[in-house]
């Protein structure tokens, strides 16, 4: 018989444009959605072969979805608090230039790990490259600091697997700093992994981790368009986030029209400063736009015009980033930053709802990168991959408005457990936290201290002794 988890007396919040909430039952058969409904279920179940979670009135909503995150970055959390950012990107890039391929895994699973923590059960997932780069402010873009094997890019799938999240995996073709022979072949071997050594519920693809911000020729853009077509994958491309070199971040946006890479399986995460023509030919071509105003606002990058998208009928879905440029990896601090970073803005209080961004960090995030039919909302067919957020641990007082308290009221305080395919992932056992927290800590401190840096703090509990400051190398 087939494993049955059910979920009663819950407050459920489907995000699936038809019902924003209402009181009822979930069941998940074999990982899916197997029914859903108001009130109670009215068949029995078999205790035999069925959990039942009586949620005592909590809220039941979708795993959020982060449609941008950079998931190995949580050993830098803290470095160039006050930088923009390509300074932030060099020092990122000296930080992790003396890792190796089993370093990359360990902060992988951990960044993983506390995506899942957070209540974030599918991702889009920017793996670091073999290629880790510094900003040349000269050419205005990635020049090589140490170049990797592989399996650098490898075992970062290996580790994400292994924290049992749902994930895309982008990877960059850095044309530019290899051969072009050498990264092709680099990226038709991490693709064959993926494919190879990742079960498929949990892979929910491969992706071009777009590079033309960073790139000296419009020839990227037709390489990641043939690598696009021939994988048959999604793009997203990180541009004009930033309000540095912005004329020639803007230049570039005809190298992807031209290259006919614009479309449905195209995405531009940020686009914080594009022209009104940019935002018209995304429009017209539908490729959506991925949004994260927490890294927007710490890197100061400016402010989305997130209500003219949508106005334009442009998917936007929002990602948590980097957690070492956004620090928490909290999708209720994300939307709430967005949707009062908007609101100030444009001196409007409507301007954006609660509703709004809920369905940007779920079912938007889900559409913005292609998975939308997988996951993203709580429909019979999707997976079973849900947020159980009692709003009385703490409590958050009467409930007027169930999406409003949800987005404006719940947080990570409030975050009681997170299921993925019906089974429980978090919270996680001590035994896996403490070897994540020694060896993120251990390895990190140990790359890191190749170029010369080095924690203010250690704390000798979570530090492996031979990792602790050892010698710098040139």
């Amino acid at each position: 018989m087939s494993p049955v988890t059910r979920f009663v007396n819950a407050i459920i919040l489907p995000v699936d444009g038809r019902r924003e909430w209402f009181t009822g039952w979930l069941e998940v058969t074999d990982g899916v959605i197997s029914g859903i409904g108001e009130g109670a279920p009215t068949q029995p179940c078999d205790p035999a072969t069925t959990t039942v979670h009586d949620l005592d009135g909590a809220f039941l909503a979708p795993g959020f979805v982060s449609a941008h995150s950079h998931i190995y970055t949580g050993g830098m959390r803290g470095v160039a608090a006050s930088s923009p950012l390509y300074a932030w990107v060099s020092d990122n890039g000296r930080m992790l230039a003396g890792a190796d391929p089993d370093t990359m895994y360990w902060l992988s699973r951990a960044g993983a790990v506390d995506h899942l923590s957070a209540g974030v059960t599918s991702v889009y997932n920017f793996t670091q490259s073999r290629v880790v780069s510094v900003f040349d402010y000269e050419t205005s873009t990635l020049r090589a600091r140490s170049v990797h094997p592989v399996s650098f890019v490898t075992r970062q799938i290996d580790g994400v697997a292994d924290s049992g999240i749902r994930f895309v995996t982008s990877v960059r073709l850095d044309d530019e700093q290899l051969p072009s022979d050498d990264a092709f072949a680099g990226f038709d071997a991490v693709m064959r992994h993926l494919g190879d050594s990742v079960a498929g519920e949990q892979n929910l693809g491969g992706s071009v981790y777009g590079a033309v911000q960073w790139s000296s020729a419009a020839v990227t853009a037709e390489r990641e368009k043939w690598l696009m077509d021939r994988y048959g994958i999604t793009n997203q491309a990180h541009f004009v986030e930033t309000a540095e070199q912005i004329d020639i971040q803007q230049a570039k946006f005809d190298w992807y029209d031209e290259a006919g890479v614009l479309g449905e399986d195209f995405a531009f995460g940020h686009f914080v400063h594009p022209t009104a023509r940019m935002i018209e030919r995304v429009a017209e071509s539908g490729s959506s736009v991925v949004w994260q105003p927490m890294s927007n606002g710490r890197l100061g990058s400016g402010v989305a015009d997130i209500p003219t998208l949508l106005r334009r009928s442009v998917t936007v879905g929002i990602g948590v980033d980097d957690q070492s440029c956004t620090d928490l990896t909290d999708p209720f601090e994300n939307m709430r930053t967005g949707l009062f970073t908007q609101r100030a803005v444009h001196s409007d209080a409507a301007v954006l709802t609660p509703t709004q961004v809920l369905h940007a960090h779920t079912l938007g995030a889900a559409q913005a990168i292609g998975v939308a039919d997988r996951v993203g909302s709580l429909e019979v067919g999707k997976y079973g991959d849900v947020v159980v957020v009692d709003p009385k641990r703490p409590d958050t007082g009467p409930i007027w408005d169930p999406v409003a308290t949800y987005v404006l009221a719940c947080g990570q305080r409030n975050l009681r457990d997170v299921y993925v395919g019906g089974t429980r992932m978090w919270p996680a056992a001590d035994e896996l936290l403490d070897e994540l927290r020694a060896q993120t800590h251990g390895r990190m401190i140990a790359s890191a201290a190749k170029a010369g840096v080095h924690p203010a703090v250690i704390h000798p509990a979570a530090v492996p002794p031979a990792a602790v400051r050892p010698a710098a190398v040139d």
